[in-house]
């Protein structure tokens, strides 16, 4: 359905859908999966939600976004209210140009929105959301598969990149298992300057010593496979 037909009679379509996600009757439609191209020649797979699931994601990620911005930590850029890549960008010529930098280490994750644990995410979910019932509706959003040439398949793993509330879902899950942990680090075994920035899946850090730059990349490597 489009927005326009949607919005032919918005008033009612939106009260019934609020009273159904209120009294738990709600249920997502799968995704219908689509590639674009990537700069590497390669494709990169999208999920395309339908109207509705759109909508309620969108009010989902308001709510999500006030508890969340108070949490993740000052050098995560992708995705959130306010900062873009511009501003990453910025902290990152600022940071190398102002601190003592020698050494980068420049990383990303391979296939990092189609590999998210999604146990591990809604652990990390509950352990800052105490309403049940946001929980179970991302819990169906990840649960209600993708569609593709006619099949609808579902699997244990991915955000279904693309979708309104997969950014949000994916800057909570990298909040923990490698935020938290890179800054922990840092404040632990740096022995000299060190400075990161995060957008989304991509990661630079910056060392004053090649030592801490080595140990911080063999310590990266060591992280649980089975949550990152």
């Amino acid at each position: 359905m489009t927005w326009q037909d949607y919005e032919a009679d918005l008033e009612p379509r939106l009260k019934d859908l609020h009273e159904r996600v209120q009294r738990g009757a709600y249920r997502p439609q799968p995704s219908r999966r689509t590639f674009i191209p990537k700069a590497d020649g390669k494709q990169r797979p999208l999920a395309i939600v339908a109207l509705e699931d759109k909508i309620v994601q969108g009010a989902t990620v308001t709510v999500l976004n006030a508890i969340y911005e108070g949490d993740f930590c000052g050098f995560s850029y992708g995705f959130r209210p306010g900062r873009g890549p511009h501003d990453a960008l910025h902290a990152l010529c600022v940071a190398i140009d102002k601190r003592k930098v020698n050494w980068i280490l420049d990383a990303d994750i391979q296939n990092f929105f189609g590999s998210v644990s999604q146990d591990w995410l809604v652990r990390f979910l509950e352990h800052r959301i105490g309403d049940k019932r946001i929980i179970r509706l991302i819990q169906k959003w990840l649960k209600a598969g993708i569609l593709e040439d006619g099949i609808v398949t579902v699997d244990d793993r991915g955000t279904g990149q693309g979708s309104v509330i997969s950014p949000l879902l994916a800057n909570i899950y990298l909040h923990y298992v490698l935020d938290l942990w890179a800054q922990r680090w840092r404040q632990r075994e740096a022995t000299g300057d060190m400075i990161i920035v995060r957008y989304a899946d991509d990661i630079i850090v910056g060392f004053e010593r090649e030592g801490d730059a080595r140990r911080f990349l063999d310590a990266s490597q060591r992280l649980p496979s089975q949550a990152l």
